[in-house]
């Protein structure tokens, strides 16, 4: 009481110094604990012209200060009636003769809780109601001032309040659980405001991410009583996004669907936007987010990117999304057309996930090297004719394949075949000429002898073209079989030209004889009858010495034969390969054998003569006789070639 008296000599001194009126002072709010005590400090004065009669006399109303509308009474001087639940609770612990109108209240309760008016009552009409009063706030359990904002890394402070307006029961101040708090600083004070005593504690600490969503608590007991009262708070820390969880880097298929999944932690909660490069594809405030993404293409493989920003800070994650398919269809050049010894460069490019290999292949066959990347080049230097053909990339990777091709066409100047010749057959000469050349090479004859160019048939010379790919073949006949020159000699001198836009050749064909199968060559009539006769002898020598040898001595040969007109006598019996003709010439490849034997006949080449004819054909037996440094005679043998070598051929009329 000593202190509340010192704390009333301030206001008193100033109420003796104003003007005498009705007036009143009492703190406009105080608070108590339940079951503690309250002191409500009160003074008046009253015009300095009124003299009490009987006294001073004072009355304590709740809730309003209209006597005529029975508000409660807690506390009346004169008499103990009070209202029943101020009963043995309420004292006037001021003098009113002093003007000093202070209330104590003991054990109070929330129901305690209003406005308090005071009635001072000097007697016969001087009686007055102030209108000023005192709000009560009974508390069961102690105030704590939280900031409105908490934000993490930023110092807090925490204040718990109890109130200390009992003069017998003095509160204590503990905080509960904060053992978990970084360094925590407790600092407590007692303040004094308008007559009224407030207790206090300041938690002081650093609040992180970490303690958001924790109890903190406020704990408030009397000494040498049980009465305690607690405060518990949960600690709303703000806090920026420090995690931000996406799926992990994933592949999936092109035509298939995904779910990407984004959660971040922060407070409050983020505003979640997704990216897809630096597109934006969604934004949705909350804690967590799903992206959809239906029907993949290979266009949206990339980086995918979750951000989360809620005003304290921002943070992303990144995740990747391939898209796995298999290669596309490759880019290569076009088609080709190069000049041989010149060089080229083929390119192939093509798409795929995993990255396709890409392998070049000519006609089927490998070439280059396989390569495990976007692009491959295929380098073709000092290109030759071999070059000529299709190639194709191929590209593959464990999802499928694809290919592409191209022409590569080389052009190059004519040359001339090894094949190219000339040899004697039933009807004369055949030369044969073989160029291989692209553009195709076109092919003419010149007969120096007789200066004359041949690149069409005519009445004296059969000439036959044929072409097959970049291979060209020219055929004549000369039908008289010895167009004699100038100088009487038979003409066996043959050129042959081989022309394209990149080249032309001229070569001479050698006339070649083929011994084993020759029998004769062109005979003059002159003559005829003498060598005829030699030739019949030696051919019955032959026969009789072949009848000898098979073992069948009584047969004649030639008795075989009815009037035989010419009879051959064989050297060698060779069925298979004289049945076709007697002079063969080898062209490049089986391919030219048709063009030959449909210009020299087939089997009608050689016919029976007389009774022969209905021999079997590959019982035929050939001679052929070889006169060796002969004796010429004119008009009887002809010349067929340089070497010295003379051929008599018999012809059966």
């Amino acid at each position: 009481m000593k202190g509340l008296e010192l704390l009333l000599l301030p206001l008193l001194l100033l109420l003796k110094d104003a003007s005498a009126q009705w007036n009143v002072w009492m703190p406009r709010d105080i608070s108590a604990m339940t079951n503690s005590c309250v002191v409500i400090p009160c003074s008046f004065t009253y015009p300095s012209g009124i003299r009490p009669y009987r006294g001073v006399h004072g009355i304590w109303y709740f809730g309003h200060p209209y006597p005529q509308l029975f508000p409660p009474v807690v506390l009346k001087s004169r008499t103990d009636i009070v209202h029943e639940s101020y009963k043995g609770r309420t004292k006037l612990l001021g003098d009113l003769t002093q003007k000093n109108c202070t209330l104590l209240i003991s054990n109070i309760g929330v129901e305690h809780s209003g406005k308090y008016y005071f009635r001072a009552d000097l007697g016969g009409a001087n009686i007055y109601t102030f209108p000023d009063f005192t709000k009560l706030q009974v508390l069961d359990q102690p105030n704590i001032d939280v900031p409105e904002e908490i934000v993490s890394d930023q110092s807090l402070d925490l204040t718990c309040y109890v109130p200390d307006n009992c003069p017998d029961m003095s509160p204590e101040i503990h905080w509960m659980y904060t053992d978990y708090l970084p360094d925590p600083v407790f600092t407590p004070d007692q303040v004094e405001e308008g007559n009224t005593a407030v207790l206090s504690s300041t938690l002081t600490f650093t609040p992180k991410p970490m303690h958001n969503g924790q109890l903190l608590g406020c704990r408030v007991n009397f000494p040498n009583t049980t009465y305690v009262y607690e405060r518990l708070i949960t600690l709303d820390i703000r806090y920026a996004p420090r995690t931000v969880w996406v799926n992990v880097s994933q592949e999936v298929m092109e035509g298939s669907s995904v779910v990407l999944h984004c959660d971040v932690d922060s407070n409050p909660a983020p505003m979640i936007t997704w990216y897809f490069g630096d597109k934006e594809l969604m934004s949705e405030t909350a804690s967590n987010s799903s992206l959809s993404l239906e029907n993949l293409t290979p266009e949206q493989e990339g980086v995918y990117t979750c951000v989360g920003d809620n005003g304290y800070g921002n943070m992303n994650t990144s995740m990747y999304l391939a898209v796995n398919y298999p290669p596309r269809e490759p880019w290569i050049n076009e088609s080709l057309t190069v000049l041989e010894g010149s060089s080229v460069s083929l390119q192939c490019t093509s798409k795929g996930n995993p990255m396709p290999t890409l392998t070049w292949l000519k006609d089927g066959e490998l070439v280059g090297t396989i390569t495990a990347e976007e692009g491959s080049v295929l380098e073709l230097h000092e290109i030759m004719p071999q070059a000529d053909g299709v190639y194709r990339c191929l590209a593959e990777n464990e999802h499928g394949r694809a290919s592409s091709s191209l022409n590569i066409t080389v052009e190059f100047a004519p040359v001339l075949l090894d094949d190219s010749k000339c040899t004697i057959v039933r009807e004369g000469v055949q030369c044969v000429c073989i160029a291989s050349g692209n553009p195709e090479p076109a092919i003419e004859f010149y007969l120096p002898d007789l200066n004359v160019t041949i690149n069409n048939s005519n009445n004296r010379f059969n000439y036959y073209t044929h072409s097959d790919g970049y291979t060209s073949t020219g055929v004549i006949k000369l039908q008289d079989k010895g167009e004699r020159g100038n100088n009487g000699d038979t003409a066996v001198h043959v050129h042959c030209s081989i022309t394209n836009i990149y080249g032309s050749e001229t070569i001479r064909l050698e006339l070649q004889q083929e011994k084993k199968y020759m029998m004769a060559v062109i005979v003059g009539t002159i003559g005829g009858v003498a060598v005829i006769a030699f030739i019949i002898a030696a051919v019955r020598y032959v026969g009789q010495n072949n009848k000898k040898e098979n073992g069948n001595p009584g047969q004649d040969v030639g008795s075989k034969v009815e009037n035989p007109s010419m009879f051959y006598s064989a050297v060698k019996k060779d069925k298979q390969s004289l049945r076709k003709k007697v002079l063969k010439t080898e062209l490049l490849g089986s391919k030219f054998n048709s063009i030959l034997e449909e210009g020299t006949g087939d089997d009608s080449d050689y016919q029976s003569v007389g009774p022969m004819a209905g021999m079997e054909r590959q019982e035929l037996n050939y001679a052929a006789l070889e006169f060796l440094h002969g004796r010429h005679r004119e008009g009887v043998f002809r010349r067929a070639d340089g070497d010295g070598s003379d051929y008599t051929e018999i012809k059966a009329k």
